[in-house]
């Protein structure tokens, strides 16, 4: 039995899928912040705000885990900020210590000097940060240093666009190809489905080349005009990630190849003649299906190189299993938006087709499961960090989504069951009105030619034409009418556009998830002590303290108040109000924040926000690596050398 479909344009609705990704992209985008990263400073000598007697010879950074850093990593910047370091960075990592360091100028004079750095964790992802120290007493400075954290901005955003448009095109490219090669052969000549997956190509090669261009300005300067600055770019070029990406495109090179073979030579033996082209199909099938295999695994492996699966525990075991992950999410949700279009748009489509899906959509789904929850072992690691952190809180989400994409994939089945016991009794009615379709315009292949020779033989063409245009809207009116009197078909076409819904806002939960930092490193830390992540103190709702402070100098007394929300481990939103003794705003030059967690020695993680107001001091995405109970420092300056540092002790979940 075969089924028509209406003759809606699935152009427009591949860009309508596309669009509503990149919408649910920005939007998940901005929901989520800064991508946190594994690595953090946990300590510094000088440490931050501390007032030193003498210069320094060097400035030394201690972080969570190792990172990378580039020759212009570390700044250390003069009252007047001008560079008062020699620019060379030296490794002093030892014992599982991971540090850097980098010497000063001889002979440096009084005053505040700003320390500002920037490096790339492990897993790709940008951190950055800035401090203060003193020589003798603090100064006033004209030091600038950023003021959006690394992989913010502008420049955050749109890398984390192209990221997610490029899962979209590897799932599309993969998934359609596997679904013309496993369950439709004869798809590989229907228009729609061909211009899906190399829409799937278009949009994971620019996405790829978006994605090499950003990385500098991402992990570096956050300014869009370097994304073309050759050196910026040839530094990306020696790093993993750069050598992912450019795999990437090589790997893309082949799979313009086999879209090339699979539309060309393998679209035209769709029906053999006789045994000898039979075999050549099959082999040609074999081919295909081989060396598809190979380039979607290595397309896939780039992922696997450069994100979590190649840090943390079982690395080698880990990046094989991602590769399998993402292969089964393209062999089901890029096969689904195949389904869909081919549904909607190709002229017609055999039960088998569906039938032979719902058997891949069944393997994808246990080997989803089954490398899921490796997975979710893997970077959670513990109950407490699966409903305690941000990573396991989003994976939970994830699993909710897919339970629900299995749920509206099991009333598929039904509709495909329900389609399979009325092809018996549609099969004359749809023959006939084939044979009709068939009669007036010809196969796409000789039809027309058929009817232009029967035309010519006549001596009016012109008419003929139309007589077959007439015959075919008849032809074409019967087949609506056979197709809209089975109810089977039409539910059908909505479970799996419901499918395909789910599927859009289940790909950018993962696009987030893979940008998040896991729960397993808060379980590492906490473990270090004899702790756990669970059995730290938590909070009810947002932080909110006031604490009295003198600075010992004119107007330098007053209250400042602080408010974190939602006062968890994770991303939060700070803001900080300094009064008078009168109860009034007071404008202080400046206000400073850290946080520091003696009992795994963390910190002090410093923070500077900014002015927004009278008074009223803001930080977005302020980050708590883990929960636990912190001591806070605010740090108020209330002339150019008054100023005073309280803290207090919070208990952060």
């Amino acid at each position: 039995m075969t089924a028509t479909a209406p003759r809606f344009g699935s152009a427009p609705l591949v860009r309508l899928l596309l669009v509503a990704t990149v919408l649910l992209g920005t939007v998940f985008t901005v929901l989520s912040g800064t991508a946190s990263a594994h690595a953090a400073l946990t300590g510094s000598t000088p440490e931050d705000g501390a007032v030193v007697a003498t210069a320094p010879q060097d400035i030394s950074l201690t972080f969570s885990e190792q990172i990378a850093m580039g020759d212009n990593s570390i700044r250390v910047l003069d009252p007047d900020n001008k560079r008062a370091d020699t620019g060379k960075i030296r490794d002093l990592s030892s014992g599982g210590t991971v540090a850097y360091g980098i010497d000063l100028h001889a002979g440096l004079p009084d005053g505040t000097y700003t320390v500002a750095w920037q490096a790339v964790s492990a897993d790709s992802h940008p951190i950055s940060g800035a401090f203060t120290f003193s020589i003798g007493a603090p100064s006033k400075t004209t030091a600038a240093v950023p003021s959006e954290e690394a992989g913010g901005g502008l420049v955050g955003t749109l890398y984390d666009i192209a990221r997610y448009i490029s899962y979209a095109g590897f799932i599309l490219l993969v998934g359609g190809a596997a679904f013309i090669l496993g369950c439709w052969p004869r798809g590989a000549s229907v228009r729609p489905l061909q211009r899906l997956v190399v829409q799937g190509w278009l949009t994971l090669t620019a996405a790829t080349l978006v994605l090499l261009l950003l990385r500098s300005p991402y992990t570096g300067s956050g300014k869009l005009g370097d994304a073309f600055d050759l050196g910026g770019l040839q530094d990306v070029l020696a790093t993993k990630t750069g050598a992912a990406l450019v795999s990437r495109l090589l790997l893309l090179g082949a799979a313009a190849l086999f879209v090339a073979v699979l539309f060309g030579a393998y679209a035209k033996r769709e029906t053999p003649q006789d045994e000898e082209e039979n075999k050549e199909r099959k082999d040609l099938t074999f081919g295909l299906a081989v060396g598809g295999a190979v380039v979607a695994a290595g397309i896939a492996g780039t992922w696997a190189l450069a994100e979590h699966a190649s840090t943390g525990i079982q690395t080698g075991l880990a990046m094989p299993v991602d590769v399998l992950h993402l292969l089964a999410v393209a062999s089901w949700l890029g096969g689904l938006t195949a389904l869909l279009v081919a549904l909607y748009r190709a002229p017609s489509l055999e039960n088998a087709a569906v039938r032979r899906f719902s058997r891949v959509a069944f393997v994808s789904v246990v080997v989803l499961a089954a490398t899921g929850l490796y997975q979710s072992w893997r970077q959670v690691g513990s109950w407490s960090a699966l409903w305690g952190t941000s990573y396991g809180q989003l994976l939970l989400v994830k699993v909710g989504l897919v339970a629900v994409l299995v749920g509206i994939a099991w009333f598929s089945r039904r509709w495909t069951g329900r389609l399979e016991q009325r092809a018996e009794a549609d099969a004359g009615v749809g023959a006939e009105a084939e044979a009709e379709a068939e009669a007036a315009t010809g196969s796409e292949t000789g039809g027309g030619m058929e009817t232009a020779a029967a035309a010519t033989v006549v001596g009016d063409s012109e008419r003929a034409t139309q007589l077959a245009r007439q015959k075919q809207a008849l032809a074409t009116a019967r087949q609506k009418r056979i197709r809209d009197s089975d109810p089977g078909r039409i539910g059908l076409r909505r479970s799996v556009l419901a499918e395909a819904g789910v599927a859009v806002v289940l790909l950018a939960v993962t696009t987030v998830l893979t940008s998040t930092e896991p729960g397993r490193t808060a379980e590492q830390e906490a473990g270090a002590t004899g702790g756990t992540a669970a059995t730290a103190p938590t909070t009810e709702g947002p932080l909110d303290l006031t604490l009295p402070f003198d600075t010992g100098g004119e107007n330098g007394k007053g209250t400042v108040r602080l408010t974190l929300d939602p006062g968890r481990s994770g991303a939060n939103a700070m803001h900080i109000y300094v009064d008078g003794p009168d109860g009034q705003p007071l404008d202080v030059p400046e206000v400073k924040a850290a946080f520091t967690l003696t009992a795994q020695k963390i910190g002090p993680l410093p923070i500077v926000p900014e002015h927004f107001a009278p008074g009223h001091w803001s930080a977005d995405a302020v980050q708590i690596p883990m929960p636990g109970e912190w001591q806070l420092q605010l740090t108020i300056r209330t002339s150019d050398i008054d100023q005073t540092t309280v803290d207090k002790n919070v208990k952060i979940g």
